[in-house]
């Protein structure tokens, strides 16, 4: 798996609570964060990288709810 979404699962509070490696339980506020954590690094990659203006993106991220 691409390490930055392994950095994101951590950073979204997942956790390794299964007997078998790499499975998780997920509780639906881990998963709302993990698509914050996603929506949010996708913004900033698009307007860093891909010379988006700041207002597009706060637009595009308003429109998934999150606060950039």
């Amino acid at each position: 798996m691409n390490e930055r979404i392994n950095n994101l699962i951590d950073q979204s509070g997942f956790g390794s609570y299964a007997e078998i490696p790499d499975t998780y339980i997920v509780h639906k506020n881990d998963l709302v964060e993990f698509a914050e954590l996603v929506v949010r690094e996708y913004s900033y990659d698009i307007m860093n990288l891909h010379g988006a203006s700041p207002e597009r993106v706060a637009m595009a991220a308003k429109h998934w709810g999150v606060i950039l």
